[in-house]
């Protein structure tokens, strides 16, 4: 008897103490994310390499080591608020290089997408080349699986998940259910809290917050933007399909980063 009154008693005040421990918690609804994404462009440059061109692009890689680093990287915000975010790289005062080895699709991708997460739509300003483009349309939905690995980024505890998108491309991504919001850098959401950490494994791309601020977002900083030639995601892919309808292999990473 006595032992079960004491085991009760451990079960009382655990219970407590979580409870206690759960409304402490404080839960993020709005602010500002400032991430870094870094894009591995040893492993980019290296992919182009193969039998046909192996003869002039082993000394143009080798000449491209020498004189610039493994990995590109680019500075972006997501503000937010509960109902809405709108993401943009910031701009980056670096001279611009015409290395062609330098420029990747994937790498130099810099769209500009505002998420309404009440009505699950997105809308996004791409640039292909010349042209921009104001892409409206629903929300990407994603298949995630949600994993127990854990690790902390900018200060959160954030949990793992993996999904595949477009058919091939793999993704992981690390939320924290302590930002409220189910929303993430670029086309990623759908987890239940923040994105603050996004790897194409696969591509050798990452997004990861450095800095999380809890502030009131200003409703007109929320906006979407409204510069482009307006279309959808199908509309986009019929244009690019046609762009690069001559293109073969060589379109294949222009297709897939104008399109993620």
């Amino acid at each position: 008897m006595k032992t079960i009154l004491k085991l009760t008693i451990i079960l009382a005040v655990i219970f407590i103490s979580n409870t206690c421990i759960a409304q402490n918690v404080h839960f993020i609804k709005n602010g500002v994310i400032e991430y870094e994404k870094r894009s591995n462009m040893y492993a980019l440059v290296k992919k182009k390499i193969n039998s046909d061109n192996e003869s002039y692009m082993a000394q143009a890689f080798e000449n491209y080591k020498k004189n610039f680093p493994q990995f590109k990287s680019a500075k972006s915000t997501l503000k937010f608020n509960s109902d809405k975010s709108f993401y943009k790289f910031i701009e980056d005062a670096a001279p611009t290089t015409n290395n062609w080895l330098h420029n990747n699709p994937i790498a130099d991708l810099k769209n500009i997408i505002a998420t309404d997460y009440t009505t699950a739509t997105n809308t996004i300003q791409k640039s292909v080349y010349e042209a921009t483009y104001l892409v409206k349309d629903s929300v990407r939905k994603i298949n995630w699986k949600i994993t127990d690995e854990t690790r902390e980024i900018a200060g959160y505890e954030c949990r793992r998940a993996n999904a595949i998108i477009m058919d091939s491309v793999y993704v992981v991504a690390y939320y924290s259910n302590q930002i409220a919001v189910s929303g993430g850098p670029e086309t990623f959401s759908g987890l239940p809290g923040m994105i603050l950490g996004l790897a194409l494994p696969h591509d050798n791309i990452t997004w990861f917050a450095t800095k999380v601020t809890e502030v009131a977002v200003p409703e007109k900083d929320l906006l979407p933007p409204a510069k482009g030639k307006p279309t959808d995601n199908a509309g986009l892919k019929k244009i690019l399909l046609s762009v690069f309808k001559d293109e073969g292999a060589y379109a294949q990473p222009y297709l897939k980063a104008f399109t993620l």
